[in-house]
């Protein structure tokens, strides 16, 4: 059995010795570039190897023409997960500390954009492993290398260019998936301006998540979203944020619950605001 959005902490602990498994710690902090790897060298699920937002899932940044975090290359990124041991049998289980919304979700979307399925976000992540007194590590870790085959998919993202021809288009949804108070431009503690794409509507990804920081059940972000989509399909449902990370939290939240596959703006906001001529809401 292949998990393909979300898995438990109880299956992924009677997976700890399973070979054909690979456990990725993906905590990160925006604020803190060093805090996910230091946290990982403290304590981390057995097995696990340690992914970085900005060095592994990440391409470099461009002043001015590029967000935050734009996507890497196919070709470093197929070397990075060949060195991690990832190939088309293993079942990969990406976790942090943030209900999956940095980058555990930012991987699980990386690797569907590169064909492979069988990856899963751990529901609740490190602070529900470590809540339950599950078995922790401390140290680095490797896996023996494996040859990792990219089938990317382009489809599932799109660029700034394509986002300008669909911002007000009306056969399209574009969401934000940034807090309220970012969307509205009422704060904007990380970019250099405030506000939303015009068009977009607000759809906070921590809406997905309850109070222990695990997705609510299938059935209610079921509901939650068929009232935000409307008669949208998913194909034509785009979602972005500060930098095309927290934005696939929403994406694997829409696939969890049986709707489909949206699409991501990758540049996202601060890609958005490097040409000063392109429009900015508040409303």
């Amino acid at each position: 059995m292949s998990y393909k959005t979300l898995v438990s902490i109880h299956t992924l602990k009677s997976h700890l010795s399973d070979p054909e498994w690979a456990i990725v710690d993906c905590r990160f902090s925006l604020t803190d570039s060093g805090y996910g790897q230091r946290a990982y060298l403290e304590a981390h699920i057995p097995g696990a190897i340690y992914a970085h937002l900005n060095q592994d899932l990440s391409g470099p940044i461009i002043p001015g023409k590029t967000g935050r975090h734009p996507l890497p290359s196919i070709s470093s990124i197929v070397d990075t997960l060949s060195k991690w041991g990832i190939d088309t049998n293993i079942q990969v289980v990406a976790y942090d500390d943030v209900g999956g919304a940095l980058a555990a979700a930012r991987l699980w979307w990386i690797l569907n954009w590169l064909g492979h399925e069988n990856v899963a976000v751990l529901d609740g992540g490190w602070k529900q492993w470590h809540h339950e007194g599950y078995p922790v590590q401390s140290g680095n870790e490797t896996r023996e290398s494996r040859v990792f085959i990219a089938k990317p998919r382009p489809d599932l993202v799109l660029d700034t260019k394509e986002v300008e021809e669909i911002h007000q288009d009306s056969r399209y949804r574009l969401f934000d998936s940034r807090t309220l108070a970012r969307y509205h431009g009422w704060e904007e503690p990380i970019d250099p301006v405030a506000g939303h794409i015009p068009g977009a509507l607000p759809a906070p990804y921590l809406d997905n998540l309850d109070d222990g920081e695990r997705f609510f059940p299938k059935e209610e972000l079921k509901i939650h979203y068929e009232k935000i989509l409307g008669r949208i399909p998913p194909e034509r449902t785009i979602f972005y944020c500060g930098s095309g990370v927290t934005a696939a939290q929403n994406i694997l939240a829409l696939a969890h619950c049986g709707l489909g596959v949206a699409r991501l703006y990758a540049g996202s906001w601060s890609e958005w605001i490097t040409d000063p001529e392109r429009p900015i809401g508040k409303e």
